[in-house]
Formats: structure tokens, C-alpha cells, sequence
């Protein structure tokens, strides 16, 4: 028997609060232990290295916790999961030690992960081919809006005490709830999807893999280094809350805008006008914003920055799904988002290693980024022509950290 239309809307409602829930405080850790690495005496490259450690950590689980919940049930491994996840940031206070910071922001990212997994398949169940992908973009942007509240929560508490990590813990403890009461049923297994090597992805769409991989290291590198960057232009905690909410809050005002656009152009020209812009927004922030300007015009800047970066990965994302045979979608998504992920943990490493060797390393790295974007792209755009518009799909917002319910198959259709 069907589930009623008002079953269906109260099952989406609970797993989207509880998701967002989750990324709220998954966004409030990650500035959290930014600035707490400071606190401690860490040096930007080693702040670097446990923000790497989160995108780490959803890689691997992303690849691995199918398994986990194909051997013991989406229940039993989403209470697992949220258990381990909820005790994880306890880890941070209780041992003060960068490599233990690292391991612990990785058993995170691997938790963070199969939840995300289990919510997808069951936002799948919930769903029909009509409103998937619907609700898969208002999963995105659920998740971009609790990540502008999670931004916020920091100067609610000193991020040298023990409080905030103790907020963190309830506050994922109490995205279970709403989840694991829900009555959604995960989709019965389809078996394997079309493979696909990432050298044959990467021949029939290089610049999605290449602009995928950058995607990772700018987004990563700014939401794990961005605090200790706001710190350096003189902001206090709730000044740096502001900055990187504001971030955030650009990516979620922008994708809708960016997504209609790349709907109606060559998607690659959205996706090197959005780089150009990012670069000179930036640009302008190191080089033409004094440290004693207003404000509010370092916010604006960021919120611009913030949504030319933020929603450029789900329009890469479009643009291989245009490229690619339409019974190799799932496996081009799973390659992409393997590459992104790699992009990911590269992205800190490197920004911090930089921002330790001279104060603008995180700026250089960001803007470098999003120039070879904009640079291989322009190649690109006069090397092939755009694919048929008969082969362009709809625009579809990514989550903000992407993971997909047939990720955990990826390894075995991707070379």
C-alpha cells in the first residue's frame, strides 16, 4: 500500500530537519576547530590538515560505508553511525594534539558520510521520478541555509572553553531523532550501474574532471582556512562568524541564479564567468579593501566570492551529465565527485602549507584556482563545441557535501 501524500511530506520534513541538523553542526565544528587550532598554538598548516581530514574521511566512507549498511540495515547503521559521529568532537577537547585532531575530523567526515548516505537512499524511497530531482535540490539548499546557522552559533560560546564542542554533540545527537522516527523505506538495491574509467571520463569531458578537482580545492580550502583569513583582517569571533556565514549565505542566494543561466548558455561559460569573478572578488579583498573599511563591504565581498564558488560544482556536474551517454550518469557522477573529493583534501594541505609560509598563501591559492579554471576553460571552450542542447539536462543543486546513495559503488565502475 502506498504511503499518503501527507505521510510522504512528514517523512521528507524529518529527514530534511534532520539533515539539516547535522550539517549545522558539522559547519559550526569546522570553523570551531579553525579557530581553536589557533587557540592551541597549530600553524595554519596544521589546521589545514584536519580540515583535509574531514573531505578525507567523506571520501573513504563514501566508498565504504555502502558496504557497512548493505551487511547490517540502513537502521542499525545510521544509529551507528550518529553514535560514533556524536562522540567524535568530544575527541577535540579531550586530547589537544594535531594528528589526534586529524583522525578524529576523519572518523567524522567517514560518519558524516554514511549518514548522508542513508538520508539520500531514503529521500530516493520517498521520491518519484516526477519530484526527484526537486527534492534533491532542496536537499542541497536545505543544507547550505543550516550551514548559514550553524556559521552563526559561534559566538554564542568562547571558542576556548569546553561548551562549544559539548553543542556540537547534542546538537547531531538530536538530528537522530527526527530521522530514526521516521517510517521511509530505503530502495531495494538495482544492482550495478554502466562503468566507467576516469581516463574515459576524463576524454569525453576534461574540463568537467579538471574545473571538479579545482571545485574541491577552493571550497575546502576557504571553509577550513577562511576563519584564520577573517582573524588576519581584525575580526573578532563574531565578526569571523559573520564572514563565513556570509560566505555560505552567497552560495545559497547565487546557485539558483547560476543554475538558470548555465541552463540557457554553454555551461562552461557560467562556469568561467563565475571563476573570473571569484578571482577579482578576492582580488579586491586582499589588495583594494583596507583592514579599516567598513564592515559591511568585507562581508559583501565575501558574499560574492562565496556565490561564485559554492554552486560551481553542481553546474560541473551538469555540464558531464551533458556530456556523457544517458546510461552513464550515475558512474560519471561517481567519478566526478572522486575527483572533487581528491580536490578536497589537496585544497587545505596546500592552502595551509602556503598561508605558514607568508600571510596572502590562502588568497594566492584560491585565486590561482579559480584562474586555471577560467584559464582551461577558455582552452576548452575552443577546442570542442558545447554538447547538443537536445543532450542538456535541468540544473540540479549538489549537496554541500556531496555523497550520493550509489557513491559507495563508484570504486567498482571507477579505474
Amino acid at each position: 500500500m502506498q504511503t499518503p501524500p501527507r505521510g510522504i511530506l512528514t517523512t521528507l520534513l524529518a529527514l530534511l530537519l534532520g539533515f539539516g541538523l547535522m550539517q549545522m553542526s558539522n559547519t559550526f565544528q569546522g570553523t570551531l576547530l579553525s579557530i581553536r587550532g589557533g587557540i592551541e598554538g597549530f600553524s595554519p598548516a596544521l589546521i589545514g590538515a584536519v580540515g583535509s581530514g574531514f573531505w578525507a574521511g567523506i571520501m573513504i566512507g563514501s566508498l565504504r560505508c555502502g558496504k557497512v549498511i548493505e551487511s547490517v540495515g540502513h537502521i542499525r547503521a545510521f544509529v551507528a553511525f550518529g553514535a560514533v559521529a556524536s562522540t567524535a568532537p568530544l575527541v577535540h577537547l579531550l586530547v589537544v594534539n594535531p594528528i589526534a585532531w586529524v583522525v578524529a575530523r576523519a572518523l567524522t567526515g567517514f560518519c558524516f558520510a554514511g549518514l548522508f548516505i542513508v538520508v539520500e537512499s531514503w529521500l530516493n524511497s520517498a521520491a518519484t521520478e516526477q519530484t526527484r530531482g526537486k527534492i534533491l535540490s532542496i536537499y542541497g539548499m536545505t543544507g547550505l541555509l543550516a550551514g548559514i546557522v550553524g556559521q552563526l552559533l559561534l559566538p554564542s560560546t568562547n571558542p576556548a572553553g569546553f561548551r562549544p564542542f559539548c553543542i556540537i554533540t547534542i546538537i547531531i545527537a538530536v538530528a537522530l531523532v527526527p530521522i530514526a522516527l521516521t517510517r521511509a523505506v530505503a530502495p531495494a538495491s538495482e544492482g550495478r550501474a554502466a562503468r566507467i574509467s576516469l581516463t574515459a571520463l576524463f576524454r569525453q569531458t576534461p574540463f568537467g574532471l579538471v574545473a571538479a578537482f579545482l571545485c574541491g580545492v577552493t571550497t575546502s580550502a576557504f571553509f577550513a582556512l577562511g576563519p584564520i583569513f577573517a582573524q588576519g583582517r581584525g575580526l573578532d569571533t563574531t565578526g569571523v562568524a559573520i564572514f563565513m556565514a556570509c560566505g555560505t549565505l552567497g552560495g545559497f542566494l547565487f546557485t539558483w541564479p547560476l543554475g538558470w543561466l548555465s541552463d540557457r548558455l554553454d555551461r562552461r561559460l557560467a562556469i568561467i564567468g563565475a571563476a573570473i569573478i571569484a578571482a577579482v572578488t578576492l582580488l579586491t579583498i586582499v589588495a583594494v579593501v583596507p583592514n579599516e573599511a567598513p564592515r559591511w563591504i568585507l562581508y559583501l565581498c565575501v558574499a560574492i566570492f562565496g556565490g561564485t564558488i559554492v554552486p560551481t560544482y553542481s553546474v560541473v556536474m551538469a555540464h558531464v551529465n551533458d556530456s556523457v551517454g544517458a546510461g552513464e550518469f550515475v558512474a560519471a557522477s561517481g567519478g566526478l565527485l572522486i575527483v572533487q573529493g581528491a580536490g578536497a583534501v589537496f585544497g587545505p594541505i596546500v592552502a595551509g602549507l602556503a598561508m605558514s609560509m607568508w600571510d596572502r598563501g590562502l588568497s594566492v591559492t584560491l585565486i590561482t584556482a579559480q584562474l586555471l579554471i577560467a584559464g582551461f576553460g577558455t582552452y576548452r571552450l575552443r577546442c570542442r563545441a558545447a554538447p547538443p542542447e537536445r543532450h542538456k539536462g535541468t540544473f540540479v543543486v549538489e549537496p554541500a557535501v556531496p555523497v550520493a546513495t550509489t557513491f559507495e559503488a563508484a570504486q567498482s565502475r571507477v579505474s
